[in-house]
This record gives C-alpha cells, structure tokens and sequence, in this order.
C-alpha cells in the first residue's frame, strides 16, 4: 500500500495538467436468483493520464467485503487500465485487476474490449 501511496505521489508530481488524482467508490453485490450471497466495497484512490490518444488509469486501495451471514473481511484490490480511439466512432480498452484474500492466492482478473458510437 506504501509503494503504491508513493508511486501515486511521484507521478502526480511529476504529471503534466490534465494528469489527476481521484478517489473511485465502487460497491458490488452477487446474487443467485432472489438469493443474496455477499457484497464488496472498494474504496480506491488513483491516478489518471492520457498520452496522444492513449488514456491510462491505476487505482487500489481497501476492499471490504461481506458473505451472507458471515463476518467481513477487509482486504486489498487494484487495477490498472487503458484506452484507445481507434477511430472518432471505436474505442478499445483493457484492464488487469486484482484482489487479495486471507484464505487464498491473489485473485487475478483482465478485461478486454471493444465500444463503437453509433
């Protein structure tokens, strides 16, 4: 978290105007059918720029999660993204996430995709 905290600091510092810090809140609840399983709140503080036509993010911070009937967890979560303007109409970007867990590996995650503007 340290690393991180510094990383974000040396960059913000050095980063030209349109560069910014900010703060991303993010809540997710799963269910199976009507039946609810568990929710996880991401408080995450991060950094965005563009370079050209590239716009890139990375952003981490606290997880707090909660199982249905269980008590919550607090962990760790991050991720790092990019995107593109192909054209004035088509957009590519990705994303590679991750999560810790006392009770288990880092989870690993990655997003890739594609929006066309009609």
């Amino acid at each position: 978290m340290k690393t991180i905290a510094l990383a974000l600091a040396a960059l913000s510092a050095s980063a030209p105007a349109m560069a910014g810090v900010y703060v991303n809140a993010e809540s997710k609840a799963k269910y199976t059918g009507s039946d609810y399983k568990s929710t996880t709140t991401d408080l995450h503080i991060g950094w965005e720029d563009k370079a050209g036509q590239l716009k890139y993010y990375i952003q981490g911070g606290p997880s707090f999660s909660a199982a249905d009937g269980a008590n919550g967890d607090t962990d760790f979560s991050g991720k790092g993204g990019v995107k593109f303007a192909a054209t004035e109409k088509l957009g590519v970007y990705g994303e590679v996430s991750f999560a810790t867990d006392d009770t288990a590996d880092t989870a690993y995650g990655t997003k890739i995709g594609a929006k066309y503007k009609f």
